[in-house]
């Protein structure tokens, strides 16, 4: 990939860093630790939690040993994520690692600085699943929105270029 198209996709990395880090931050300065702003009766909080694991408080020991495990795969896959976008030669993925890697990054960050992430958003999805979804963050989204644009792409952008390429 070109370096100018680098840059353009650095952009998303960026924003991404600058837009978590931001609302971490008034989260952090404006709320109480395990506090809730209920933004409608059940489906839609704030609350503000510390998570010293990883996707969904997933943990292998304490949080000293979390904290160096989860930044060490974090730095290993940021660095395997940002060779996959230099090699890419489609857009969509370009901007799926560009998402992938600011999440990480955002969420690297809070785990080198505090030894947790900061986690807010507070979703009620249907009961058949759990009580409540896990809270989550910013990078979190950005890396779940990456994940699914991958997903279309392959499953569906790939086997039709694919198919017009027989």
């Amino acid at each position: 990939m070109p370096k100018q198209l680098i840059n353009k996709y650095i952009w998303i990395t960026l924003i991404i860093i600058i837009f978590d880090q931001l609302t971490k931050f008034f989260v952090q300065h404006f709320m109480a630790l395990y506090d809730s702003i209920k933004l409608t009766t059940n489906f839609f909080w704030l609350t503000y939690v510390h998570n010293t694991g990883a996707a969904f408080s997933l943990k292998f020991g304490g949080d000293s040993f979390n904290r160096i495990i989860f930044s060490i795969i974090t730095i290993v896959l940021t660095t395997v994520v940002f060779y996959l976008l230099i090699k890419t030669k489609s857009k969509l993925e370009a901007i799926a690692y560009s998402l992938i890697i600011g999440g990480a990054i955002g969420n690297l960050i809070d785990r080198i600085r505090f030894g947790y992430v900061i986690d807010f958003i507070d979703w009620d999805f249907p009961d058949f699943l759990m009580e409540r979804w896990p809270v989550f963050n910013i990078a979190d989204s950005a890396i779940v929105v990456a994940v699914i644009l991958l997903f279309v792409n392959l499953l569906f952008i790939e086997k039709r270029i694919e198919s017009e390429d027989k």
